[in-house]
């Protein structure tokens, strides 16, 4: 497979070179070989989630072989802890994952150019090559299926004319959420670096079986006729913003005590990309949402583990039907009464309780009524730039080129803030990229 990238009349070649499959480095027990999916993963939209780290090279005499070798062997060693990765699940109507340790796809490419010029050349879509079988959110294209089922994980390693590595792993929102994903990655990093591995391993939680007819509440969203950016937002800016609402809430006589970065920034964000629809659509405000996927594993009354697998998050909905919705007084307070509600729920169990009662007509019925939103997913507090595999720690983990209204805020490379990955139509986009009051926190 040949795939070619032409920027800036250059022309990058970007070429798969082998591709393998790597099988848990010990047998899953008899008795754990079915693993049930819960019904938060049951529900879960249809995708695969890509996130790529990139490495420089910064040992000349590690030879490429040698590194290859050992993230194979590390990859292995880590799938024995998250066995359900190297099963196989249908990929319609899901209930679990027959952990037959067939193992995952690892698959080796190597690009023409050096890890700083394509870093500098690329935008998020561009990023395309380097992620497994086109699984890039929506757009997946399997290879080998042939009776409906497939692999959750595939990894590709990328390497570059100046012995840089993109590893890139991509993920099928069915079995786990983004944290399981980089929880994988950083597992297999430790493993990889013979580090201790007590903090990284993953806890697999155990469900009955159980199944839930429901649509996806969060239907397909595409990136036809969208653009992926990214805006660096540095702390003190972050700061800056975060006094400006404060001191907002209080002007509206709606004081929000010590709002948090994200808070803020999500505010801000949906404030200026609605002001960007607002203006492409005449001067006619278009009536939205916004939806907040919010991690349950530290947020029930019983705590859950960090490292447990799966898709352990509730989503906050809002919708902002008229620019008073946009104040942030009105915004933040929602957002923290709804927040308030799941925080309520005792424990997991609960939770997947009042899942269960949903009934399809309900659920079809907020899968319409959200379908216009924005979503705006925040990953900001994992230590991403912590996964180091054994040569250091990586200049950039980031996001394919993600699909219309979803933004993913990620940690700042040198830890200095908030990384915010956007996707809107490119018409919006060219607005917000060009926003002043915007452009003034980054």
């Amino acid at each position: 497979m040949l795939s070619k990238l032409l920027r800036f009349g250059r022309r990058q070649l970007h070429t798969i070179v082998s591709r393998e499959i790597i099988k848990p480095a010990s047998p899953t027990p008899s008795q754990s070989k079915t693993y049930n999916l819960s019904l938060f993963d049951q529900i879960a939209i249809n995708s695969h989630t890509p996130i790529v780290a990139f490495y420089p090279n910064l040992d000349q005499k590690f030879q490429e072989k040698t590194k290859a070798l050992e993230l194979k062997s590390s990859l292995s060693k880590t799938l024995t802890d998250y066995y359900p990765l190297a099963g196989r699940v249908k990929k319609s109507d899901a209930t679990y994952v027959d952990c037959n340790d067939e193992g995952i796809e690892y698959i080796e490419a190597i690009n023409d150019s050096s890890l700083a010029e394509f870093m500098q050349r690329s935008n998020h879509e561009d990023l395309d090559p380097l992620f497994p079988n086109d699984l890039i959110w929506f757009d997946a294209h399997i290879r080998g299926d042939t009776e409906g089922v497939t692999c959750p994980l595939v990894v590709q390693v990328n390497r570059f004319a100046c012995g840089g590595i993109a590893v890139a792993s991509t993920l099928s929102h069915k079995v786990g959420d983004a944290r399981s994903l980089l929880n994988f990655i950083n597992h297999w990093a430790t493993v990889s670096a013979k580090k201790d591995t007590s903090l990284t391993k993953p806890q697999i939680l155990h469900y009955q079986t159980k199944n839930i007819k429901l649509p996806d509440i969060l239907s397909d969203k595409s990136r036809v006729g969208c653009v992926t950016k990214s805006f660096l937002f540095p702390n003190q800016k972050l700061n800056d913003l975060k006094a400006k609402v404060t001191a907002m809430t209080i002007e509206a006589g709606q004081p929000i005590t010590n709002p948090t970065r994200v808070e803020a920034l999500s505010w801000m964000l949906h404030n200026r990309t609605m002001a960007a629809a607002t203006k492409r659509n005449s001067g006619t405000f278009k009536p939205s949402g916004m939806l907040f996927p919010t991690d349950m594993r530290g947020i029930l009354a019983e705590k859950l583990p960090g490292t447990s697998l799966g898709n352990l998050n509730f989503v906050i909905e809002f919708p902002t039907t008229n620019q008073n919705d946009l104040e942030p007084h009105i915004t933040l307070g929602e957002m923290r009464k709804r927040k308030a509600a799941f925080q309520s729920i005792p424990n997991l169990d609960t939770a997947t309780e009042i899942v269960s009662q949903m009934s399809p007509e309900t659920a079809l019925e907020t899968s319409k009524r959200i379908d216009p939103y924005h979503i705006y997913s925040s990953l900001s507090r994992f230590p991403a730039y912590d996964i180091d595999f054994g040569w250091g720690k990586p200049v950039k983990v980031t996001l394919g080129g993600t699909v219309k209204n979803v933004t993913v805020l990620m940690p700042a490379p040198d830890g200095n803030g908030i990384e915010a990955v956007m996707c809107l139509e490119k018409e919006d986009m060219k607005l917000v990229q060009n926003d002043p009051e915007l452009l003034a926190y980054c």
